[in-house]
């Protein structure tokens, strides 16, 4: 998922911005984040792609005014609030192109970030035209990259975030779960291929809050939040596969952002 820039070419065959992504939550509330700036950083599923009511300022990043940062900010009223978080973003792109807004000052940074250094984008599009076999390849390959390449790149990034904000609490949310299976779903995808990417997004998410932990971040989880709530079950908060709106594509709704993302967001910041 890079901006429009990359998504845009992989989603484009049929399916598509499957741009980011569970894994175990955070036992206890910490205590309350002391007044001070709050900066939203991360790609699409921070941005609110697919919850609509796009803000005008930096309309290629889609950010929604019903995504989580800006929810969250209007029930805390911080200091000052940066939504810096941008549609197609990868690690790379958080880091040379989001960082510019944290500083000592900042108390708390949100962000999602590792679903395009996946490849999860390009993985969703072989599911989708190439069939079982070659499906569960790229499922393979895009946890491969996880496992290697994805993990020195999360470093990277939260190293820099530490940097810039040394007084900050770092929340790192995680990706729900795509499929509700055995749901209501009669074309598309088998259960074989959705248990497939359920499962990487499991992994994906357990290697992210590895290397948050590792770096003394905290991963707030999001699957049990939207557990009943994926594509093929009967109140979905995640939009399925559009051609006239590709880019919303596996991202979450409104309702998403709002009862999945932000209550994760509220336990694990007081």
């Amino acid at each position: 998922m890079r901006q429009t820039r990359t998504a845009a070419g992989a989603c484009s065959l049929l399916l598509a911005a499957a741009c980011a992504f569970a894994g175990p939550a955070t036992a206890q509330v910490p205590p309350r984040i002391p007044a001070g700036g709050y900066v939203a950083l991360g790609d699409s599923y921070s941005s609110g792609v697919g919850a609509g009511d796009y803000l005008a300022s930096g309309k290629e990043c889609k950010r929604s005014s019903r995504a989580y940062p800006v929810l969250w900010a209007e029930a805390h009223a911080p200091a000052t609030f940066s939504f810096a978080a941008c549609n197609g973003a990868g690690t790379e792109e958080v880091l040379t192109e989001q960082l510019g807004h944290l500083s000592p000052r900042t108390s708390l940074v949100t962000l999602t970030v590792g679903g395009h250094d996946s490849g999860f984008a390009g993985t969703m599009a072989m599911c989708a035209i190439g069939g079982p076999d070659r499906c569960h390849t790229a499922v393979s390959r895009a946890v491969d990259t996880m496992d290697g390449s994805l993990t020195d790149r999360l470093d990277r990034l939260y190293t820099a975030i530490r940097d810039r904000a040394p007084a900050a609490r770092v929340v790192v949310l995680g990706y729900p779960r795509l499929y509700h299976l055995r749901g209501s779903c009669a074309l598309g995808l088998q259960d074989g291929e959705r248990a497939a990417l359920n499962d990487a997004v499991d992994h994906l998410n357990g290697v992210i809050a590895g290397r948050a932990a590792a770096h003394g971040f905290t991963f707030a989880d999001v699957t049990a939040a939207f557990a009943g709530h994926e594509i093929c079950s009967s109140r979905p908060w995640l939009h399925s596969v559009d051609i006239l709106a590709i880019t919303e594509s596996y991202h979450p709704t409104a309702p998403g952002q709002s009862l999945g993302y932000l209550p994760a967001l509220t336990r694990v910041s007081g």
